[in-house]
């Protein structure tokens, strides 16, 4: 099996199309995932980035639609979704500028998209087809959508609708079926009922029957007691083994000869126990987020940098040295930002690694 930077079309920067799937594939055959971590400003993409180099491995960039409007800035108005749109195109445009600098392979994904947010959806598939007329690939890799709270069949639908938009394009779309318990960017999903973190065979074999005549290139997020952010041991009930059910239960439907059809994607992977990583690879996993550990990785940075010099950033001037002494070189934001990105820096390669993103 060649290694993934042989495959044809593999560069540093952004890869979309045929060149994406085809790692996606790749990692599928070698259980191994891509890690993508949500990004909300340049300097957390910054720190994903230079992980990336670090390793010489893929990752993914993910902006979530509230992390997309931060990216923007705070002070403008979202009422109709424009910043959210806006601040997606400007960290996809970003991403693309600098990451060949670093010679990172990178995928740049949008996350989390309900039914109430279809029109940032809409408006960065506005700006794929702008990018696509004038460079022939759009500006993102993939996108996703989160329609798992409406009904199965309505899901299916309108993701199948967006996926014959996407298809001319060589997007490929994340979909999801269940539901990811948990609190993520804004959406509470903590108090669902139990029975609706776990998919079914049934559930993940509709989705193939309507999407994939459309396009190959889609991947399924199927509940199999997935939440989001960091819980204490024993309070999150995983059952990766579901998902090797709902590829038997797929490959016996298709009848020919093929093991592990279905593209899966693992959601809520903050704090996951390292054998449920390892099983989810194993069935099919090609991408997992990453997002509530490293939120926490980049504040350390912060933390321990105060904690390291708290005499030097209470005032412009004075400190333990002497009530003269200039602490410009302290509070200047370059310095403690920089100690976030090189703890969020660890902690993506720590992600790779429980991925096996490492040595395939």
């Amino acid at each position: 099996m060649p290694s993934w930077k042989e495959l044809p079309g593999v560069k540093a920067g952004v890869v979309t199309g045929d060149v994406a799937w085809a790692i996606m594939k790749h990692a599928k055959e070698n259980a191994y995932a891509i890690p993508a971590f949500n990004c909300t400003s340049t300097s957390s993409v910054n720190a994903v980035l230079e992980a990336g180099a670090k390793l010489d491995r893929p990752i993914m960039i993910q902006f979530s639609e509230g992390g997309a409007a931060f990216f923007a800035g705070k002070s403008l108005s979202n009422k109709n979704k424009e910043a959210s749109v806006l601040g997606a195109i400007a960290g996809a445009h970003y991403v693309r500028m600098v990451a060949p600098a670093y010679g990172v392979t990178v995928f740049v994904h949008s996350d989390h998209c309900a039914k109430k947010l279809l029109p940032w959806f809409d408006g960065m598939l506005e700006a794929d087809k702008a990018y696509f007329a004038a460079h022939g690939e759009p500006l993102f890799s993939s996108h996703m959508l989160e329609l798992s709270e409406e009904d199965h069949a309505e899901n299916i639908s309108i993701c199948a609708d967006y996926l014959k938009k996407m298809a001319p394009m060589n997007l490929i779309l994340e979909m999801e079926i269940g539901i990811t318990g948990g609190v993520e960017d804004g959406v509470d999903n903590s108090g669902v009922d139990n029975s609706k973190l776990y998919s079914t065979p049934e559930d993940t074999w509709a989705v193939y029957e309507a999407l994939h005549p459309i396009s190959e290139k889609f991947t399924i997020a199927a509940a199999f007691g997935n939440v989001h952010g960091v819980y204490k041991p024993g309070n999150v009930k995983l059952q990766p083994e579901l998902l090797d059910s709902f590829q038997k239960h797929a490959a016996a439907k298709l009848g020919d000869g093929s093991t592990k059809p279905l593209f899966f994607v693992f959601h809520g992977g903050s704090g996951s126990e390292k054998s449920d990583i390892a099983s989810a690879l194993g069935s099919g996993v090609v991408k997992m987020n990453v997002d509530t550990d490293t939120q926490w990785a980049y504040w350390e940075g912060i933390l321990k940098f105060y904690k390291g010099n708290d005499d030097k950033l209470q005032g412009q001037i004075g400190n333990k040295d002497g009530p003269e002494k200039p602490n410009k070189s302290y509070y200047d934001p370059r310095k403690w930002l920089r100690e976030a990105e090189v703890t969020m820096c660890e902690r993506v390669q720590e992600a790779c690694k429980d991925l096996s993103n490492v040595n395939a």
